[in-house]
């Protein structure tokens, strides 16, 4: 790997800048670990120009939400061939849509919280009261809110009575100009990444268990050390875990996906298990679930992106 130097790419203007930054700087310096030459660039203006000025043989996308998790980025680099790790511009537009990957998942006879999805504009030219009432009496409560397309739990709320809704709604629509508001399911946090090995066969890593002391795994309690605590492996049974772990690689290859996800789930009080959302650029900041997942496993943070870097530079010369 020594021969290899990588562009991380990091920042942009997503509401997620700072977290994307942080995980910038902990995959460079996991690359480095592992022998790899490593330059950490913003996803600013400059970008594109340095790009072609400066061609990487191949980039990690540190950047979360927006460009970095849309397929813009992607859509840029596969316009200049330069590989990349991660899934390719449809892929990652399938995945960003969190009720598009719901319905995928469903049709596909996986388990996903029943939910529904409002545009501002429902509200707007209906009257926010009735679409509220209506939307209670369809899930019930509590309920999860959250944006339509977005990470990092920005703008998630769980509404426990009608009277929080109008407020969290406001919340929620502050990041989207939709809102999906999902059936709340009671029961164990799990988020299971997926790392595609040489071969490009995706496997489960083990399920990380996420006990927030607050009581919800929102934006503060997911990158700020010490309000989180996790569990890898999840304190679940076999059977489960296996479940779990059959959930994650079956949205990565139904999304599409490529080289690395992460598949956020809760286990019900009765042992189901459903699927909540999956990001193509999970955070890799030191709180982030798939560094510990890959400790869990036994496996090197650097070395296994060090492979994944393979794999892309591989994958581009067979074009």
């Amino acid at each position: 790997m020594s021969d290899r130097w990588v562009a991380v790419l990091a920042g942009g203007l997503s509401h997620e800048r700072d977290v994307s930054l942080r995980s910038g700087r902990r995959v460079s310096a996991a690359l480095r670990s592992a022998g790899v030459t490593v330059e950490e660039w913003d996803a600013d203006a400059g970008l594109l120009p340095r790009l072609r000025d400066h061609r990487p043989d191949a980039v990690v996308i540190a950047m979360h939400g927006g460009e970095g998790e849309n397929g813009s980025i992607q859509t840029i680099l596969d316009l200049l061939d330069i590989p990349y790790v991660g899934a390719d511009p449809a892929a990652c537009r399938r995945a960003w849509d969190k009720p598009s990957a719901k319905a995928d998942l469903r049709r596909a006879g996986l388990q996903t919280p029943d939910w529904v999805v409002l545009p501002q504009s429902a509200f707007r030219e209906l009257g926010a009261q009735p679409v509220l009432e209506s939307m209670v009496a369809r899930l019930g409560l509590p309920l999860m809110l959250k944006p339509d397309q977005g990470g990092s739990a920005l703008g998630a709320q769980v509404v426990r009575s009608a009277a929080e809704l109008p407020t969290a709604m406001v919340g929620s629509l502050a990041y989207s100009d939709a809102v999906l508001a999902e059936e709340y399911i009671d029961g164990v946090e799990v988020a299971v990444p997926v790392i595609e090995d040489a071969d490009g066969t995706p496997r489960a890593l083990p399920a990380v268990e996420i006990v927030p002391e607050s009581g919800v795994y929102d934006y503060t309690a997911r990158y700020t050390a010490g309000l989180t605590t996790f569990h890898t492996p999840a304190r679940i049974d076999d059977t489960t875990a296996a479940k779990v772990a059959h959930l994650a690689v079956s949205a990565h290859r139904l999304l599409g996906l490529r080289d690395v996800s992460r598949t956020d789930a809760v286990v019900s009080r009765t042992g189901e298990v459903h699927f909540i959302e999956v990001s193509v650029s999970p955070g890799l900041t030191e709180t982030s679930l798939v560094p510990i997942a890959i400790e869990a496993d036994g496996g090197s943070f650097g070395e296994i992106y060090a492979g994944l870097v393979d794999r892309a530079i591989a994958r581009s010369q067979k074009r």
